[in-house]
């Protein structure tokens, strides 16, 4: 934790915009001022850090996906590298208006992709003419450049995460729409109320985004590990379920009162057969035996 404090403080994530240039609904995390700037209480950023961490990981301990949204020029590398080693869809292009809301008609854009990347791989590219190939060619590229993030996401995400809420303000808003939690990285020029956990920070500094990004990326490691032993002890379970005999079938009151009624009835079948006393025979048919 030391180091992890260390590490954001030399990364300046506590400067935040200048005094003229801020939102008063950041009161509460700001520390005071220094040279016409706001100070970010460091405090509260390692709060909603750790926050942040913890709500991922049991999100992704569920079976649910994360998307990282960030696309100014400072977020765009950081994002790209730690959501693809840990294979979560993100965004760094133009956010789309829908992608959350009208989901449907992104994955059919993202199937129109397969099939151009698909043209592509095989040559029939070559079999349209000179207009036609340079214009699937755009498309190709515009399609990749804007979608080629969230290709893997099959359905919608369990969290969204956010850096600077003024930018990504579209994104926040569809996904309030749908009941999607928001973790964001807030300056002190940001409404921290669009955010269910606010991490206020600077939102401008390349090295501390890539250190928040970073850290979020390492919970959903903790969180797929948390959920693969969740299966595995499943499984356990399973096979110990098997093992045990299986559980006796209930009965009504009705069936087991007939059922009892039957069993009285065989009894007295069996006592009458084999019991030490006989009823006598009437006498015509002793006579006759």
């Amino acid at each position: 934790m030391a180091s992890l404090v260390k590490e954001l403080v030399e990364a300046g994530i506590h400067f935040g915009q200048r005094r003229s240039n801020w939102n008063p609904r950041m009161g509460p995390y700001i520390h005071g001022v220094k040279s016409q700037i706001h100070i970010i209480d460091i405090r509260e950023t390692i709060k909603g850090l750790l926050l942040a961490k913890k709500f991922i990981a049991r999100t992704v301990a569920e079976g649910k996906d994360v998307c990282f949204v960030g696309t100014k020029r400072q977020a765009r590398g950081a994002i790209e590298q730690y959501c693809a080693n840990v294979k979560m869809p993100y965004v760094t292009e133009r956010w789309l208006g829908g992608t959350l809301t009208n989901f449907r008609t992104i994955r059919d854009r993202l199937k129109r992709l397969e099939e151009l990347e698909g043209l592509m791989s095989s040559g029939e590219i070559r079999n349209y003419s000179k207009k036609m190939e340079s214009q699937l060619t755009r498309e190709l590229k515009k399609v990749f450049r804007n979608l080629n993030g969230i290709r893997n996401m099959t359905k919608l995400p369990g969290a969204l995460v956010v850096i600077d809420v003024n930018r990504e303000v579209n994104a926040l808003n569809e996904a309030r729409n749908l009941g999607i939690p928001t973790i964001c990285l807030i300056d002190t020029d940001g409404n921290p109320e669009l955010a269910d956990i606010p991490i206020p920070g600077n939102d401008d500094s390349m090295r501390s985004i890539d250190i928040v990004v970073r850290e979020l990326c390492g919970a959903v490691n903790e969180g797929r590990s948390q959920r693969a032993e969740h299966a595995a002890s499943a499984g356990d379970r399973a096979e110990g379920d098997g093992d045990s005999p299986a559980p006796q079938r209930r009965r009504s009151s009705r069936s087991q009162f007939r059922a009892e009624g039957r069993g009285e009835a065989s009894d007295a079948g069996d006592s009458t057969a084999t019991g030490t006393r006989t009823a006598p025979a009437p006498e015509g048919i002793a006579d006759n035996a």
